[in-house]
């Protein structure tokens, strides 16, 4: 581990975990690797998805809309998910397997009413700032490792806004886990790579 290393925890809640309203197929199994993870970094970001009731991102926001349906927002294309991540619910915490005490601050994202947050750097109109890169320029972290849910969204969006704003940017893999398999998958990993993002595993995290 160097100076200037940085975990980053993205969304490890109940409602991305099986059971949940927006589960990820075995989004449960990462913990351990996680918490590992937890261990060796001496600091460490966590988020948290925190949408407000009746958010935009939510079908049911959008009468005669379902989930996974999309529409036109002032910002683009926004896909319509089930409720999940509301403000205060079960459903919102994190998961009570995490075990990561050297966790130095939790940023909340999505709260927003009118705008959906996938990344942790940059809201999905890609004008809103979560005010995340400031805090890591401003404790002096240069690299950051990105673990958690999920792959293809919320990590691969936060990889990629972390390399747009200079830090040198790490996926573990093994500690992520992804909403689409097969080809979309590999896709999602072949455009990480393309952004500039190093894909590793927990095991090559040096202790």
């Amino acid at each position: 581990m160097r100076d200037g290393d940085i975990l980053l925890v993205i969304d490890v809640q109940n409602d991305f975990c099986p059971g949940g309203r927006l589960a990820v197929a075995g989004g449960d199994e990462i913990l351990p690797v996680v918490n590992r993870l937890g261990r060796r970094f001496p600091h460490v970001v966590m988020s948290q998805d925190w949408h407000p009731p009746g958010h935009l991102s939510f079908a049911s926001a959008h009468p005669g809309r379902h989930p996974f349906e999309t529409v036109e927002t002032a910002y683009g294309r926004q896909t319509l998910w089930p409720d999940h991540c509301v403000q205060g619910s079960p459903g919102a915490a994190l998961h009570a397997g995490l075990n990561i005490p050297r966790c130095e601050l939790i940023l909340r994202k999505g709260f927003h009413p009118a705008i959906d947050s996938y990344s942790t750097f940059v809201e999905n109109d890609r004008r809103t700032p979560t005010g995340l890169a400031g805090y890591l320029r401003e404790r002096g972290f240069t690299r950051v490792f990105l673990a958690g849910l999920a792959l293809d969204y919320c990590v691969r969006w936060s990889a990629e806004d972390a390399v747009g704003a200079g830090f040198a940017t790490f996926v573990v893999v093994d500690a992520c886990r992804a909403i689409a398999g097969g080809a979309a998958y590999l896709e999602t990993l072949a455009a990480l790579h393309r952004s500039g993002a190093a894909l590793i595993t927990a095991g090559e995290v040096a202790g």
